[in-house]
């Protein structure tokens, strides 16, 4: 369970809000568009927790999917294009005994953002990143983006794409997280219950969701991936197992797996970091302390 649910945290300073809810701010996502599936599934797994809205923090970067943070009564930060995780890392860090959740795309999380993905993995940082990959750039009209298929006609490639699609999840797996999943956004439920099983995760947690943009993917579509998808617990898959959740991490074609492909257990950034180990930041003592002998070595 995540620290903010596990313990009793400090009173905040902030306003006590109740359990998380809509804002009163309306999606300005296309008609029928895969990301209200994603939305309503963060909000159902923070209600399940119980977890406070003061207690939790939504972070994002660029794209029509980043929007999300604006839409839920949590506190948001909107980052600029691929910096959601650094930005969530940096929150966690002053004050871990929030629920952090960062969400994003796959132009934001897997283009620009591609090396604080990385990075953020294999520090097993204790928080959750959610992305809507809907295999296209939708915010800014239809480009490829580093999940689009081969030979697919964009925007940007009239011809077709001609470079190799990007793996989220087999990128995951290998880059160290320690919960990975994937969902779709046309099975609101099963999604629930995959972020939710992140939120509760100690370790960083990774759930690529299929999320179909009806604007300008007429590709990867609701009935494209409805025709395909299967679900890893249907097929008797074993989380624990890293081989077995590569191997699945691989298939791509008349069937797509879809659920928890991985679960570990592994010291997190936050119980390794000495610093932390007083408590959250936000409610330690500023100043350097012992600062004598810190500057006794200079002298």
């Amino acid at each position: 369970m995540a620290d903010s649910a596990a313990r009793p945290l400090p009173t905040p300073t902030g306003p006590i809000l109740p359990t998380i809810g809509k804002s009163d701010t309306k999606p300005t996502w296309c008609p029928g568009c895969g990301d209200f599936g994603v939305v309503a599934a963060v909000e159902s797994a923070l209600k399940r927790l119980k977890i406070p809205a003061h207690n939790v923090v939504i972070v994002s970067g660029i794209g029509c999917s980043s929007n999300l943070p604006h839409f839920l009564s949590s506190y948001g930060f909107h980052a600029i294009h691929g910096r959601c995780l650094p930005v969530a890392e940096g929150i966690r860090w002053a004050n871990h005994g929030l629920t952090v959740i960062g969400t994003g795309g796959d132009g934001d999380g897997f283009g620009i953002g591609a090396g604080h993905f990385v990075h953020a993995m294999r520090r097993n940082v204790d928080l959750t990143y959610v992305t809507m990959d809907n295999q296209i750039y939708g915010l800014t009209t239809g480009q490829a983006s580093p999940t689009s298929s081969m030979g697919q006609k964009t925007k940007s490639t009239p011809t077709g794409v001609i470079e190799h699609p990007i793996d989220p999840i087999a990128l995951a797996l290998a880059s160290g997280a320690t919960y990975v999943a994937r969902g779709f956004s046309g099975d609101v439920k099963q999604l629930t219950d995959l972020v939710t099983g992140g939120i509760e995760h100690k370790g960083f947690a990774f759930v690529d969701v299929f999320s179909p943009c009806v604007t300008y993917n007429k590709i990867n579509t609701f009935d494209f991936f409805r025709q395909r998808v299967y679900k890893l617990e249907s097929a008797g898959h074993d989380p624990t197992d890293i081989v077995a959740a590569w191997q699945r991490s691989l298939e791509w074609g008349d069937k797509i797996p879809i659920g928890l492909f991985y679960r570990t257990e592994r010291p997190t950034y936050e119980e390794l970091e000495e610093v932390l180990a007083a408590g959250p930041l936000a409610h330690q003592p500023a100043g350097l302390r012992g600062r004598e002998s810190v500057l006794d070595e200079f002298v």
